[in-house]
């Protein structure tokens, strides 16, 4: 009874309900078993393991145990294999009972075979028992028990024949065991009638298991290619009864921890991984509570390299749309390569490459600064991971060029630019990408346009007129930018148009002595114009008008003055003359207020009157002026003879009767040349003086009268004098004919014979 009450004791103590700490009760095991996690992923399925009842791996021959086999799960589904000294017992359910001594295994469908539990039945009279199962570093309890034991003997233990404690008391615990090849036994020692005993007990190894087998080091992938991650895993796991102890991990490449050294997770990225790291790697685990660590083996991981393959060079901005001094990016790219990639970029024409960069990337790029004109070429790039370089695609880059400023010239076919010439514009910029547009301006008003489609310049044509004096300007634009000449002046010379001679006083009162002023002007002309006065085709004098306008020469009339009188003006472009213009001018400069007279015999040719008469030289003494002078002779001798004329010989008009002298334009001999436009001065009307002689009968008047003419053809002019209007009234002397004249005919002495004539075109109105 005594002995029954001990084992119901010693059970109460080693058993599951029994709460020591090295002990987990039944209903945590089963949740921990729940949620244990799997290892079928590893690919090595975890151990089974066995369970006693009662918790003992000695006993006493006669009694029976049970063998209980386990795995992940909280249940085992199916049969299970069992085995004792390696020898199959078939498929039994998970739980058998025995009662024979050996070394007793399982295996579950979901799990590797167990660790084998050594079960001894024993017929000694005192055996020492250890609990079952025992992990490393768990508190392991030893018992002592006798056979039928009615009392308490004094028990002592030893290890490795060494004794532990000496006292009475049955058990004893060892603290954080390892698996070791200690041996342990107990000896009891008593009284009797027979006198005192002592008993041993049979050597006692614990049967220590893995609290968790060495970490195995997996890699994924195994051969992870360059610039890719890669997976480690430190594989190792608890047996489902001592999964609530807690592992860290910690990873290391050859002998240097990998970030983030030790933690929960038995896992580690390595996020990017390169040919440099192609080297050993290794992993270990351990709990903190008992302090067991144990490490993988050493696991060589191999990074594999792909070669660079598909080169490509992408220029921006693109090659047509680049201007020179921006900025160009030259980028190389690859499709495929693994490490560290140097790329380089050249030009073609050039030895040295533009740059280079080592770079663990796909692709790179180079900035050239500030592109200039001889930046052109074609462009290509590198790129090489240990295989050898491989070259891109050829890419021609042609840096466009803003127009710069155009330098405008303007070519005139002389010296100096004249009305009519043709001159030509020529703009050009000497740096501009074609096509360029050029745009000609004159004092900003634009002229015109043309285009350069290969560039240099153009040139634009224009035909002067006096009003395209002034600044010139030209414009290029490649539409990239629009620049603008410096302003080019012209001056456009304009040919002196026909003078106009005039005088000063304008009538006809000159005489011997005065100041006449010869007045010279065009109409049109650029300055300076130099003016020339001529008499009788002998010059004068010269003036020049620096600022144009006229000139005026002043001459002092002496009696060879009387002549033809003309002005030439230059300025430069060829001399033109003025129409020659008739002074003629009296010899006296007062005379009396009667008329006076002096004839041949009275020395008249000392004192005859001289007229100013102006017209046209041609026109002078003109078959149709002869004619009606011969005709006026004979009408008025006739006259005379009949008595019709007074005797005195003066005329039917007075010549005081009469103011206004006849004042013409000039006339020239030849027919083709016209006469000059500017109407003839406007002259104040002056008495007409003549000499007569009243007793002398050998005088005749001839009254010729002239009017106006009007505009238009002057043969339509009428002959006859405007209302209101004075005729005026030319007087002419004529010698009458002497007796002993023969042949009918008048002798007359030319110096004593003065005739004013009207110039033709002006109509004889009389």
């Amino acid at each position: 009874m005594n002995l029954r009450r001990e084992r119901s004791l010693a059970s109460d103590k080693m058993g599951f309900p029994c709460h020591r700490p090295d002990q987990v009760p039944v209903l945590l095991w089963l949740l921990l078993l729940i949620l244990a996690p799997g290892r079928e992923q590893s690919g090595t399925l975890p151990k089974a393991f066995l369970l006693l009842e009662p918790p003992w791996s000695r006993t006493f021959k006669g009694e029976k145990v049970k063998l209980t086999c386990k795995d992940d799960h909280s249940w085992v589904q199916g049969y299970v294999s069992w085995y004792n000294n390696g020898i199959s017992l078939g498929s039994r359910p998970g739980t058998i009972q025995i009662d024979k001594s050996g070394y007793y295994t399982c295996k579950t469908p979901r799990s590797s075979l167990s660790d084998p539990v050594h079960v001894e039945f024993l017929s000694d009279w005192l055996i020492l028992q250890a609990s079952h199962p025992v992990f490393e570093g768990d508190d392991v309890t030893l018992r002592c028990l006798g056979k039928k034991e009615k009392k308490t003997y004094e028990k002592t233990f030893y290890k490795n024949k060494e004794e532990m404690r000496h006292h009475s008391q049955s058990e004893v615990t060892i603290h954080s065991v390892s698996m070791d090849n200690n041996e342990y036994h107990c000896t009891a020692s008593g009284e009797s009638v027979l006198g005192s005993w002592t008993e041993t007990s049979k050597a006692l190894k614990i049967q220590v298991q893995e609290l968790f087998p060495q970490p195995v080091l997996r890699a994924r992938p195994s051969q992870p290619t360059e610039g890719n991650p890669v997976n480690l895993k430190c594989e190792t796991w608890l047996p489902p009864p001592r999964s609530y102890i807690w592992l860290r991990f910690c990873f290391f490449r050859e002998d240097k921890v990998l970030e983030p050294g030790w933690s929960n997770s038995s896992e580690l990225q390595i996020p990017t991984m390169w040919s440099e790291d192609s080297e050993s790697y290794w992993c270990q685990a351990k709990t903190a509570t008992p302090h067991i660590i144990k490490q993988s083996l050493r696991s060589q991981i191999h990074v594999q390299r792909i070669p660079v393959s598909d080169v490509n060079l992408e220029i921006q901005p693109p090659g047509d749309q680049l201007i020179e001094g921006g900025d160009m990016v030259l980028i190389c790219s690859v499709a495929k390569g693994t490490g560290t990639i140097a790329f380089s970029w050249h030009r073609e024409g050039t030895k040295r490459s533009l740059g280079r960069k080592m770079v663990r990337a796909l692709s790179a790029e180079l900035r050239i600064a500030a592109v200039r004109e001889q930046d052109a070429g074609r462009y290509y790039c590198s790129a090489d991971n240990i295989q050898g370089p491989i070259l891109s695609k050829r890419i021609r880059v042609t840096p466009k060029i803003p127009a710069s400023h155009p330098i405008l010239t303007v070519k005139t076919p002389r010296a100096l630019a004249v009305v009519g010439d043709v001159v030509e514009l020529r703009c050009e910029a000497q740096r501009g990408s074609p096509p360029i547009l050029y745009r000609y301006y004159h004092e900003d008003v634009i002229l015109g346009t043309n285009s350069a489609p290969s560039g240099g310049g153009a040139s634009f044509n224009l035909s002067l007129t006096a009003e395209h004096s002034g600044n010139y300007a030209c414009e290029a634009d490649n539409s990239l930018r629009a620049q603008r000449s410096e302003a080019v002046t012209l001056s456009v010379t304009v040919p002196v148009s026909r003078p106009v001679l005039t005088f000063n006083p304008a009538g006809p009162q000159a005489v011997v002595g005065d100041l006449l002023e010869l007045r010279c002007e065009v109409q049109r002309g650029s300055p300076p114009i130099l003016y020339w006065f001529y008499h009788e085709d002998v010059i004068l004098g010269n003036i020049s008008a620096p600022s144009g306008g006229g000139a005026s020469f002043n001459l002092s009339l002496t009696t060879e003055h009387s002549g033809n009188y003309s002005c030439g003006a230059d300025n430069g472009l060829g001399v033109q003359r003025s129409y020659m213009v008739t002074l003629n001018f009296t010899g006296q400069k007062d005379l009396p207020p009667e008329l006076k007279y002096r004839s041949s015999h009275l020395g008249l040719s000392t004192s005859k009157v001289i007229h100013i008469t102006v017209g046209f030289i041609g026109c002078l003494l003109s078959v149709s002026g002869l004619a009606a002078t011969a005709y006026l002779v004979s009408y008025f001798r006739t006259q005379r003879k009949s008595g019709r004329l007074p005797a005195t010989g003066t005329p039917s008009y007075s010549p005081k009767e009469h103011q206004e002298p006849s004042w013409s334009g000039p006339c020239s001999t030849d027919p083709h040349t016209p006469p000059h436009s500017e109407p003839p001065a406007v002259m104040e009307p002056q008495p007409v003086y003549s000499n007569v002689n009243p007793g002398d009968d050998n005088l005749v008047y001839s009254q010729i009268w002239s009017s106006q003419q009007t505009k238009g053809n002057p043969a339509r002019s009428p002959r006859t004098h405007r209302r209101n209007e004075e005729p005026a009234v030319i007087y002419s002397e004529l010698k009458k004919s002497q007796p002993e004249d023969t042949a009918g005919q008048a002798h007359e002495d030319p110096a004593e014979n003065y005739e004013n004539l009207p110039c033709a075109p002006s109509a004889l109105d009389h």
